[in-house]
Protein backbone atom coordinates (compact mmCIF):
# COMPACT_ATOMS: atom_id res chain seq x y z
CA UNK A 1 0.00 0.00 0.00
CA UNK A 2 1.39 3.41 -0.97
CA UNK A 3 1.57 6.40 1.34
CA UNK A 4 -1.34 8.03 -0.48
CA UNK A 5 -3.41 4.85 -0.23
CA UNK A 6 -2.66 4.77 3.49
CA UNK A 7 -3.88 8.35 3.73
CA UNK A 8 -7.14 7.46 2.05
CA UNK A 9 -7.65 4.28 4.04
CA UNK A 10 -7.03 5.52 7.57
CA UNK A 11 -9.86 7.12 9.55
CA UNK A 12 -9.02 10.05 11.80
CA UNK A 13 -7.57 9.09 15.15
CA UNK A 14 -6.23 5.68 14.13
CA UNK A 15 -2.98 4.93 15.96
CA UNK A 16 -0.10 3.96 13.72
CA UNK A 17 3.52 2.96 14.32
CA UNK A 18 5.82 5.95 13.88
CA UNK A 19 7.20 4.86 10.51
CA UNK A 20 3.73 4.15 9.12
CA UNK A 21 2.47 7.50 10.43
CA UNK A 22 5.36 9.29 8.77
CA UNK A 23 4.57 7.61 5.45
CA UNK A 24 0.92 8.53 5.82
CA UNK A 25 1.80 12.17 6.50
CA UNK A 26 4.11 12.23 3.49
CA UNK A 27 1.30 10.86 1.32
CA UNK A 28 -1.09 13.56 2.53
CA UNK A 29 1.55 16.25 2.05
CA UNK A 30 2.25 15.05 -1.48
CA UNK A 31 -1.41 15.37 -2.43
CA UNK A 32 -1.61 18.89 -1.00
CA UNK A 33 1.70 20.13 -2.43
CA UNK A 34 0.99 18.71 -5.89
CA UNK A 35 -2.51 20.23 -5.94
CA UNK A 36 -1.71 23.62 -4.42
CA UNK A 37 2.02 24.17 -4.74
CA UNK A 38 4.31 24.87 -1.81
CA UNK A 39 3.36 28.47 -1.15
CA UNK A 40 -0.40 27.96 -1.14
CA UNK A 41 -0.27 24.78 0.92
CA UNK A 42 -0.78 25.03 4.68
CA UNK A 43 0.13 22.63 7.45
CA UNK A 44 -3.55 22.79 8.47
CA UNK A 45 -4.50 21.40 5.05
CA UNK A 46 -1.97 18.59 5.33
CA UNK A 47 -3.04 17.63 8.86
CA UNK A 48 -6.67 17.61 7.80
CA UNK A 49 -5.92 15.52 4.71
CA UNK A 50 -4.01 13.03 6.87
CA UNK A 51 -6.76 12.95 9.48
CA UNK A 52 -4.46 14.02 12.32
CA UNK A 53 -4.08 17.03 14.57
CA UNK A 54 -1.42 19.65 13.83
CA UNK A 55 0.57 18.66 16.95
CA UNK A 56 0.86 15.12 15.56
CA UNK A 57 2.10 16.51 12.25
CA UNK A 58 4.67 18.68 14.03
CA UNK A 59 5.89 15.70 16.02
CA UNK A 60 7.19 14.27 12.76
CA UNK A 61 8.11 17.39 10.83
CA UNK A 62 9.12 20.68 12.50
CA UNK A 63 7.85 22.79 9.62
CA UNK A 64 6.46 22.92 6.11
CA UNK A 65 9.87 23.19 4.46
CA UNK A 66 11.20 20.13 6.27
CA UNK A 67 8.14 18.18 5.17
CA UNK A 68 8.60 19.32 1.58
CA UNK A 69 12.29 18.40 1.62
CA UNK A 70 11.52 14.95 3.01
CA UNK A 71 9.15 14.37 0.09
CA UNK A 72 11.67 15.74 -2.37
CA UNK A 73 14.38 13.43 -1.03
CA UNK A 74 12.04 10.45 -1.38
CA UNK A 75 11.04 11.19 -4.96
CA UNK A 76 14.49 12.23 -6.17
CA UNK A 77 15.78 8.89 -4.93
CA UNK A 78 12.90 7.12 -6.68
CA UNK A 79 13.80 8.76 -10.01
CA UNK A 80 17.49 7.94 -9.62
CA UNK A 81 16.78 4.29 -8.83
CA UNK A 82 14.44 4.05 -11.84
CA UNK A 83 17.11 5.40 -14.19
CA UNK A 84 19.80 3.15 -12.73
CA UNK A 85 17.47 0.17 -12.98
CA UNK A 86 16.73 0.96 -16.61
CA UNK A 87 20.43 1.16 -17.47
CA UNK A 88 21.10 -2.14 -15.72
CA UNK A 89 18.13 -3.93 -17.24
CA UNK A 90 19.92 -4.98 -20.43
CA UNK A 91 23.28 -4.92 -22.19
CA UNK A 92 21.64 -4.07 -25.52
CA UNK A 93 22.37 -0.37 -25.92
CA UNK A 94 19.31 0.53 -27.96
CA UNK A 95 17.11 -1.18 -25.38
CA UNK A 96 19.00 0.70 -22.68
CA UNK A 97 18.10 3.99 -24.32
CA UNK A 98 14.47 2.88 -24.61
CA UNK A 99 14.34 1.71 -20.99
CA UNK A 100 15.85 4.98 -19.78
CA UNK A 101 13.36 7.04 -21.79
CA UNK A 102 10.53 4.92 -20.43
CA UNK A 103 11.78 5.41 -16.87
CA UNK A 104 11.23 9.15 -17.23
CA UNK A 105 7.82 8.69 -18.84
CA UNK A 106 6.74 6.29 -16.10
CA UNK A 107 7.94 8.72 -13.43
CA UNK A 108 6.00 11.59 -14.98
CA UNK A 109 2.90 9.48 -15.58
CA UNK A 110 2.68 8.26 -11.97
CA UNK A 111 -0.75 9.26 -10.67
CA UNK A 112 0.69 10.78 -7.51
CA UNK A 113 2.18 13.62 -9.53
CA UNK A 114 5.45 13.55 -7.58
CA UNK A 115 7.39 14.68 -10.65
CA UNK A 116 5.89 18.15 -10.16
CA UNK A 117 7.80 18.46 -6.90
CA UNK A 118 11.05 17.66 -8.70
CA UNK A 119 10.68 19.24 -12.14
CA UNK A 120 7.98 21.90 -11.62
CA UNK A 121 8.50 23.10 -8.05
CA UNK A 122 7.42 26.63 -7.15
CA UNK A 123 10.19 26.66 -4.54
CA UNK A 124 13.30 26.49 -6.72
CA UNK A 125 14.54 29.77 -5.26
CA UNK A 126 15.02 27.90 -1.96
CA UNK A 127 18.67 26.72 -1.90
CA UNK A 128 17.88 23.38 -0.23
CA UNK A 129 15.32 22.58 -2.96
CA UNK A 130 17.52 23.75 -5.82
CA UNK A 131 20.39 21.68 -4.45
CA UNK A 132 18.31 18.50 -4.40
CA UNK A 133 16.86 19.02 -7.87
CA UNK A 134 20.28 19.80 -9.35
CA UNK A 135 21.81 16.84 -7.52
CA UNK A 136 19.35 14.24 -8.84
CA UNK A 137 19.66 15.61 -12.38
CA UNK A 138 23.45 15.33 -12.08
CA UNK A 139 23.28 11.83 -10.57
CA UNK A 140 21.00 10.59 -13.35
CA UNK A 141 23.32 12.10 -15.95
CA UNK A 142 26.35 10.52 -14.28
CA UNK A 143 24.69 7.11 -14.35
CA UNK A 144 23.92 7.50 -18.06
CA UNK A 145 27.37 8.92 -18.83
CA UNK A 146 29.13 5.95 -17.24
CA UNK A 147 27.43 3.64 -19.73
CA UNK A 148 28.17 5.98 -22.64
CA UNK A 149 31.83 6.32 -21.67
CA UNK A 150 32.24 2.58 -21.19
CA UNK A 151 30.66 1.74 -24.53
CA UNK A 152 32.16 4.51 -26.68
CA UNK A 153 35.47 5.35 -25.01
CA UNK A 154 34.54 9.04 -25.03
CA UNK A 155 36.08 11.25 -22.36
CA UNK A 156 34.04 11.82 -19.21
CA UNK A 157 33.26 15.44 -20.10
CA UNK A 158 31.99 14.44 -23.53
CA UNK A 159 29.96 11.55 -22.14
CA UNK A 160 28.38 13.87 -19.58
CA UNK A 161 27.27 16.30 -22.28
CA UNK A 162 25.52 13.49 -24.13
CA UNK A 163 24.03 12.13 -20.90
CA UNK A 164 22.68 15.52 -19.79
CA UNK A 165 21.11 15.89 -23.24
CA UNK A 166 19.52 12.44 -23.10
CA UNK A 167 18.10 12.95 -19.60
CA UNK A 168 16.94 16.48 -20.34
CA UNK A 169 15.14 15.51 -23.53
CA UNK A 170 13.50 12.58 -21.78
CA UNK A 171 11.98 14.54 -18.90
CA UNK A 172 10.99 17.59 -20.99
CA UNK A 173 9.24 15.49 -23.64
CA UNK A 174 7.61 13.26 -21.03
CA UNK A 175 6.21 16.32 -19.22
CA UNK A 176 4.94 17.79 -22.50
CA UNK A 177 3.37 14.45 -23.41
CA UNK A 178 1.47 14.38 -20.12
CA UNK A 179 0.49 18.07 -20.01
CA UNK A 180 -0.73 18.15 -23.61
CA UNK A 181 -3.05 15.20 -23.11
CA UNK A 182 -1.46 13.67 -26.16
CA UNK A 183 -3.37 10.86 -27.79
CA UNK A 184 -0.05 9.14 -28.48
CA UNK A 185 0.23 6.02 -26.27
CA UNK A 186 3.15 6.00 -23.86
CA UNK A 187 4.94 3.09 -25.54
CA UNK A 188 4.63 4.81 -28.93
CA UNK A 189 5.93 8.08 -27.52
CA UNK A 190 8.88 6.27 -25.98
CA UNK A 191 9.61 4.50 -29.27
CA UNK A 192 9.56 7.80 -31.17
CA UNK A 193 11.93 9.46 -28.74
CA UNK A 194 14.17 6.40 -28.65
CA UNK A 195 14.42 6.44 -32.44
CA UNK A 196 15.44 10.10 -32.35
CA UNK A 197 18.06 9.60 -29.65
CA UNK A 198 19.38 6.35 -31.06
CA UNK A 199 20.12 7.90 -34.45
CA UNK A 200 22.61 10.15 -32.72
CA UNK A 201 24.07 7.81 -30.10
CA UNK A 202 24.49 4.91 -32.53
CA UNK A 203 26.85 7.13 -34.54
CA UNK A 204 29.52 6.57 -31.90
CA UNK A 205 31.34 3.26 -32.43
CA UNK A 206 31.57 0.77 -29.60
CA UNK A 207 34.81 1.19 -27.68
CA UNK A 208 37.46 -1.24 -28.90
CA UNK A 209 35.58 -2.20 -32.08
CA UNK A 210 35.35 -0.91 -35.62
CA UNK A 211 31.62 -1.43 -35.80
CA UNK A 212 28.60 0.29 -34.41
CA UNK A 213 26.30 -0.69 -31.54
Amino acid sequence: MTAIEQTQARPRGTRLPRRARREQLLGAAQEVFVAQGYHAAAMDDIAERAGVSKPVLYQHFPGKLELYLALLDQHCESLLQSVRGALASTTDNKKRVEATMDAYFAYVEDEGGAFRLVFESDLTNEPAVRERVDKVSLQCAEAISEVIAEDTGLAREQSMLLAVGLGGVSQVVARYWLASGSGVPRDTAVQLLTSLAWRGIAGFPLHGTDGHH
